[in-house]
Order: structure tokens, then C-alpha cells, then sequence
């Protein structure tokens, strides 16, 4: 006899949930948990660099073998992300018998629990059931978010998402270089995400916020092209292949980037790619984390008085590498505000640069880490002490370098 599902919110935080699997599913689901406060255990033998980057963070456990039962002693929650039938019987099987909920990605009849289609509006969470059809409660889900951007903001030109399901492209393909902002999913701009919610393919980096991925519609063909610094990736030729593919079989490719595309984010080298290969590419761009990162910290670029100029590097060459272009003799010639990105490893010698070519070394510097999430972490120090403050403090990447005068301009007290 079939019965309603029944409604309800969890209160995760603190609480173990186990996800099994660690392919684009759980990519897609684990950023959710995470944002619930879940205590994640992530079983699997691989994972893609998306969730690898959640463990080097220290986000999450992972354990890398196959499923074990014991592995859901003292779990709340138990969510299978792998296609194997039979593999994911044993699970729910496992599940049932400790009384826990299980959600199946591989057989929705088969689970006691389903994941809603959600969209998130600053406090406001929605979430929608329908009725075991996905694809029905996405266009819900996605009308709902239109009505509470047009209620919220009248002024709103931006036509909302679709609110039926979208049918396969007949014509050809296209591709969107779209930048997803710098971490928190509402700084993506209205357009970027309109184009998500209309694309049948992701290609994600590893900075894109993963809520955003979590709101993608049912069947979405999401490509993690992430890139862990000093990690696994694939090669920009790959990615490139992959744009080219998928849009010359008639498909809308959304390429999400954190920040801007065109910012350090190689957005140019893809645009060729697709152009030389007659793809159509649309550019949207992003809020770059070279200027909301410092402005998260309470840090403005600029400021009457103090700097008239901001100069925007990468850091990942050393300044003393054959590879690097940055004329960091210039940069340290220069009285305004310097924000460096990708430049947490060599930020030794980046300082060294700048002190050797006459920066002052008491010029105040800070670092801001995974700017505009809930592990944005600041360290305010100066040139000739920051590199070693980031070290006591243990700050990892993603994080931006800003180095001026800025940087105490707004400080009280």
C-alpha cells in the first residue's frame, strides 16, 4: 500500500551521517551536510578532487576501502551514492537492521528516506517532494525560487528559471564561462544562476560553492574538473575537450568557476578552445575574490586618502622562478594595495621580494582564508612578520594576500 512521504527537517549538526560513494553524486550531496554541521564519515576506495579537497580541509572523515556495516554504528543518517544494486542492498539492508534512514541514489523505492529538491533564499530553505518524481519537484523547487527573487525584489528585470522541465536540445550546443563568486552560493550573480538551473552539463572547480551544485536538476551531467593545488586534476586540454564535446552534441555547458572567469581562472584559453571549434561561449562574469575577500575581512581596496590604486597578482610562480612575469620590483616601487592570489606557498618569498625591492616592513598585511564561508579565518600582521603569522596560524588555501595600508584603514580599536 503506497503512503505519503513524510516532511521533515533535520537537525544534523554534531550528528554522524555516512555517505557512500565518492563520485559526482556525493559530490553533490556532502556540501549540504557539511552546511547542516553534519559530523561526515565519507566511505570509499576513490574520491574525486571535489571531496578530496573537504578531507584535506579537515571537513570530514574519510575512510578509503569498500562499505563495512560497523561503518554505521552511531550514525543518524546513511546516504548511498554508487550505482550498485547489490552493493547498495547491503547497505539499506545494514541500515534497516540499526533503524537508521537510508537514502538511495540508485533506487528511490527501494530507500526510507529521499532528498528533497532544495533552493535556499537567505534564511528561507525550501524544500520539495514530488510525489517520487524528481523532476516534478525540481520545476516546483524552481518556480518557487523565481516567486521569492520577483517578491524580495520587484525591481527584478532578470526572467526567473523555467519552471517546466526542460526538454533535450534540438539544435546546437552552447557553452557559458560563468563565474560562481567566492564562496558564499548567494554571490552568484541572478544570470549565472538562471544558466544553472537551464544547463545539461556542469563542468564544476573545485572553488565553486557546493551548494550550488547540490540545486542542480535531476539528470545534470556534472563534470568535476577540479583543480587541488599540488593534487590530482585534469589537464586544461581535457577540460577543454570536454566543453567542446558536449556543446558540438547540442547540449548548454555551463563552465562554473569560483570567482571570475577571466580572473587567474583561465576563462580565455577555454573561450579559444570552443571558438576554434565554431562552439558559441557566452561570458558571465563573477565577483572576484581579489576584492571580496578583503572586503569580507573588513579590508576595502581602496579608500580616499589612503590608496588610490590596487594591483591584482598571482602568486603561484615564485618570484624568483624563470616562469614568473610579475615585476615585483615595480609592485614594491608602488604606495597602493597589493592583493596576491594563489600565493600562500611561496608567500615567503613573495615577501622577501617585496622587502628586498624596498617595501616597508611595516607595512600592515593580512590573509584572509575561504573569504565569505563559514571558514573564513583573518590574520592581520605585517609585511615583514605575515609569512610566519600564516604559518603559526595554520591557514591553508584558498586564501588572499593583501598587502597596504588598507589594511588597517577600517580596523576600531
Amino acid at each position: 500500500m503506497s503512503a505519503n512521504a513524510y516532511p521533515l527537517g533535520l537537525r544534523l549538526a554534531g550528528l554522524r551521517v555516512v555517505v557512500v560513494g565518492g563520485g559526482a553524486v556525493a559530490t553533490r550531496r556532502v556540501p549540504a551536510l557539511l552546511d547542516a554541521g553534519a559530523d561526515v564519515l565519507l566511505v570509499a576506495p576513490e574520491l574525486t578532487p571535489a571531496l578530496r579537497a573537504h578531507v584535506d580541509a579537515e571537513r570530514l572523515r574519510w575512510v578509503p576501502r569498500r562499505f563495512l556495516p560497523e561503518d554505521l554504528d552511531g550514525a543518524w543518517l546513511v546516504h548511498v551514492a554508487i550505482d550498485d544494486p547489490a552493493a547498495a542492498a547491503e547497505i539499506s539492508a545494514a541500515a534497516a537492521e540499526r533503524r537508521i534512514f537510508c537514502v538511495r541514489a540508485d533506487d528511490r523505492n527501494a530507500a526510507t528516506a529521499w532528498t528533497p529538491a532544495v533552493t535556499r533564499y537567505g534564511p528561507v530553505t525550501v524544500a520539495v517532494l514530488g510525489g517520487g518524481d524528481p523532476r516534478r519537484a525540481v520545476s516546483v523547487r524552481d518556480a518557487i525560487r523565481a516567486l521569492l527573487q520577483t517578491r524580495a525584489n520587484p525591481l527584478l528585470t532578470e526572467p526567473g528559471p523555467q519552471a517546466s522541465p526542460r526538454t533535450p536540445p534540438d539544435g546546437p550546443g552552447q557553452v557559458f564561462l560563468v563565474g560562481a563568486g567566492p564562496g558564499d552560493p548567494e554571490l552568484i550573480t541572478l544570470k549565472g544562476w538562471r544558466l544553472l538551473s537551464e544547463a545539461d552539463v556542469v563542468v564544476a572547480d573545485r572553488l565553486v560553492p557546493g551548494l550550488l551544485l547540490d540545486e542542480l536538476r535531476t539528470g545534470v551531467e556534472l563534470v568535476d574538473a577540479s583543480k587541488i593545488p599540488y593534487g590530482p586534476s585534469r589537464t586544461q586540454e581535457e577540460i577543454n575537450r570536454i566543453l567542446v564535446d558536449r556543446a558540438s552534441a547540442g547540449a548548454t555547458v555551463v563552465r562554473l568557476k569560483g570567482g571570475d572567469p577571466y580572473v587567474f581562472g583561465r576563462g580565455g584559453e577555454e573561450l579559444l578552445a570552443c571558438a576554434a571549434a565554431g562552439v558559441p561561449v557566452t561570458v558571465v562574469p563573477g565577483v572576484t575574490s581579489s576584492i571580496a575577500a578583503p572586503a569580507a575581512a573588513g579590508i576595502p581596496v581602496t579608500h580616499r586618502s589612503v590608496a588610490h590604486e590596487f594591483t591584482v597578482v598571482s602568486g603561484h610562480v615564485a618570484p624568483d622562478s624563470p616562469h614568473s612575469l610579475v615585476r615585483w620590483d615595480a609592485l614594491a616601487a608602488l604606495r597602493g594595495t597589493l592583493v596576491i592570489l594563489m600565493g600562500l606557498k611561496n608567500l615567503p618569498s613573495i615577501t622577501q621580494a617585496l622587502l628586498t625591492h624596498g617595501r616597508p616592513a611595516g607595512t600592515p598585511a593580512a590573509v584572509v582564508q575561504e573569504a565569505t564561508t563559514g571558514g573564513q579565518r583573518v590574520v592581520h600582521s605585517t609585511l615583514g612578520e605575515v609569512a610566519d603569522a600564516v604559518t603559526a596560524a595554520g591557514l591553508r588555501p584558498p586564501a588572499v594576500v593583501v598587502i597596504g595600508d588598507v589594511v588597517e584603514a577600517l580596523r576600531v580599536g
